[in-house]
C-alpha cells in the first residue's frame, strides 16, 4: 500500500480547503461530516457554499492564504485550477505542519480521501489510491446495502455498555458476546432503546454464566499461496484466532487474513537452513493453549502432506489439549491445475507418488529403481535443494536422459513460474534461473509429454518424448 489506512481526529481541528466549484464542494461535504472547524478560501463560492457559511458551517475567505494561515491546520485540501498554485500552497501548509490533499495528482497528495459509507458512528471506508474512484463508488454502493441503516444507533447503543461488559474476561469471551449481540437477526429487529438495552443486560448475565472456554488448536491448511484458495472454515477460524503459529511458506495474503490483533508466531523452516525446532514449535503450542487461547497452526498447503502433522498431534494429545485438522490444497494438486493436467491419466500413469526430496538427516533416500520401473508420475516436495541429488539419483536407477521433469514455483501466487525441460537439464536450469521460492517437480508429467505419450506405461518410457 501506498497509503495507510487511518481515521484522523477532527474535534477542535483545523481545515482548510482552497477551490472554486464543485471540487471544492465536493472536498468539503466529507470533512463537514466531522467535528473540524473548516476555512474555504474562494473567489467564487458555489450556492452551497454560500449556504454552508449562512449557517455557520464554514467560515470563507477571498484570495488565497498566506503562510500564517496554516498555522494549528491539520488538513489541507488544494482544489485550485492552477497545478501551480496548488503546489506553492501545499509547499507552505507542509512547512505549518499540516498533512496536504492535491485535486487529481495523488503523487503529490500525503493522504487520500476515500469513498465512505456513514452510519455514524459506523464508518466503512473504501480506497484505491486513486487509482479507480468508480471501482471505488460501486464498493461503496454494495457496502451500503448490505449495512442497515439504523446500525449506527446499535453501534451508540453497544458503546454505551462497554464498561459493563469489561466485567468479562479480556479477549475472547468479550469477543463472544459482541459477536451474539451483533447478531444478523438483531441488526434488522428495528426493536426499541429500552429492548435493546434489556437485551444486552441479559446478554451479559448469561456470558457472565459461562463456562470459561478452554484453550485449543486448529491445524489449518494454507494452500499455495492464493487466499481464494482456503476453505470456508480455515478462513473462519483464522479470523477467529488469538495466536497463529505460521511457517515460512504461508504467504502475506493468507496471514492477513487473520485478526490484527492475534499474536503471531513465525516457526518457519528452510531446507538445509535455518531452523525452528520440533521441540520449540510443540513447546509454542502447548503453552499458548494452556493458556486459553485459541491457537491456528497454519501450514502451507496440507497440513498432513509433509507437515509433521503427527509430532504436533502427539505433544497436544499428552498435554490434554483439544485439536483439530482443517485439510488445506496440496502443492501437487495446485500445480497441477496450474499446468491443466491432471495428477494421473488413463494409458500415462495410474498412480502418482508424493515425496519429499529431504528429510531431518538431509537428503532423503528411496527405492529409486522401484520408482523408475513403477509406472508412476512422481511428485516431489521441498526439492530445491536437493535437485542435483534427485537427478543423480534417477538416472543411476535407469531412468533416460529425455524423461520429463515440469517444476513449478511459488504457485498460485502472483509470481508463479513454471518450466518443463529433461532430467538431464532440469536442475542447471534452476540454478541458472535462480529458482528459489517454493518448489514442486513433476517426474513424468509436462505439457510437452500429454500430446506424444499416450502409450507410455512407465517412467522410463514416459521418458523417450520428443521435444
Amino acid at each position: 500500500m501506498d497509503f495507510l489506512p487511518i481515521f484522523v481526529a477532527t474535534k477542535d481541528r483545523k481545515v482548510v480547503v482552497v477551490g472554486d466549484g464543485q471540487m471544492a464542494d465536493a472536498k468539503c461535504r466529507g470533512v463537514l461530516k466531522t467535528a473540524a472547524s473548516v476555512t474555504v478560501y474562494t473567489d467564487s463560492p458555489s450556492d452551497e457554499a454560500l449556504a454552508w457559511a449562512e449557517q455557520g458551517r464554514i467560515a470563507l475567505r477571498c484570495g488565497l492564504p498566506i503562510a500564517s494561515d496554516f498555522e494549528f491546520v491539520t488538513l489541507f485540501y488544494a482544489a485550485h485550477e492552477s497545478d501551480a498554485v496548488n503546489d506553492e500552497l501545499a509547499l507552505l501548509a507542509r512547512d505549518a505542519g499540516a498533512i496536504v490533499n492535491v485535486l487529481d495528482r495523488t503523487d503529490a497528495c500525503d493522504f487520500i480521501t476515500p469513498a465512505i459509507v456513514d452510519r455514524d458512528p459506523v464508518v466503512v471506508a473504501i480506497g484505491t489510491e486513486g487509482s479507480a474512484p468508480v471501482l471505488a463508488r460501486q464498493i461503496k454502493a454494495d457496502v451500503e446495502a448490505m449495512l442497515p441503516a439504523d446500525l449506527g444507533r446499535l453501534a451508540r447503543l453497544a458503546n454505551s455498555f462497554r464498561a459493563k461488559v469489561r466485567a468479562l474476561p479480556e479477549g475472547l469471551a468479550r469477543r463472544n458476546f459482541w459477536k451474539d449481540f451483533f447478531s444478523p437477526t438483531r441488526l434488522s429487529s428495528g426493536t426499541s432503546d429500552k429492548t435493546l438495552r434489556l437485551d444486552l443486560e441479559t446478554l451479559l448475565a448469561r456470558h457472565m454464566g459461562a463456562e470459561h472456554e478452554m484453550g485449543s488448536v486448529a491445524f489449518v491448511g494454507a494452500g499455495p499461496g492464493d487466499p481464494d484458495l482456503l476453505t470456508l472454515k480455515a478462513r473462519r477460524l483464522l479470523h477467529e484466532a488469538e495466536v497463529v503459529i505460521h511457517d515460512r511458506l504461508v504467504s502475506r495474503g493468507v496471514l492477513e487474513l487473520a485478526r490484527r490483533e492475534a499474536k503471531f508466531i513465525d516457526v518457519g523452516k528452510k531446507g538445509f537452513g535455518e531452523q525452528v525446532t520440533q521441540a520449540v514449535i510443540n513447546e509454542h503450542l502447548v503453552r499458548e493453549s494452556q493458556a486459553g487461547s485459541k491457537v491456528v497452526r497454519l501450514k502451507g498447503g496440507d497440513p498432513s502432506v509433509f507437515g509433521r502433522l503427527d509430532e504436533e498431534l502427539s505433544a497436544l494429545a499428552d498435554a490434554g489439549i483439544a485439536c483439530s485438522v482443517v485439510p488445506g490444497i496440496t502443492s501437487a494438486a495446485a500445480g497441477a491445475a496450474s499446468l491443466k493436467q491432471s495428477l494421473t491419466r488413463r494409458d500415462r500413469n495410474s498412480s502418482i507418488t508424493l515425496m519429499t526430496a529431504h528429510d531431518a538427516k538431509g537428503y532423503a533416500e528411496h527405492d529409486w529403481r522401484q520408482l523408475v520401473r513403477s509406472g508412476q508420475a512422481l511428485a516431489i516436495y521441498m526439492g530445491r535443494k536437493s535437485a542435483s541429488f534427485l537427478q543423480a539419483r534417477l538416472l543411476m536407477a535407469g531412468a533416460d536422459n529425455d524423461l520429463v521433469i515440469t517444476c513449478v514455483e511459488n504457485i498460485s501466487r502472483p509470481e508463479e513460474r513454471r518450466f518443463t525441460s529433461t532430467l538431464t537439464q532440469f536442475a542447471q536450469r534452476l540454478d541458472d534461473d535462480n529458482w528459489n521460492g517454493p518448489l514442486i517437480i513433476f517426474v513424468g508429467i509436462g505439457k510437452e509429454q500429454v500430446s506424444h505419450a499416450a502409450n507410455a506405461t512407465s517412467l522410463k518410457e514416459l521418458s523417450h518424448v520428443s521435444y
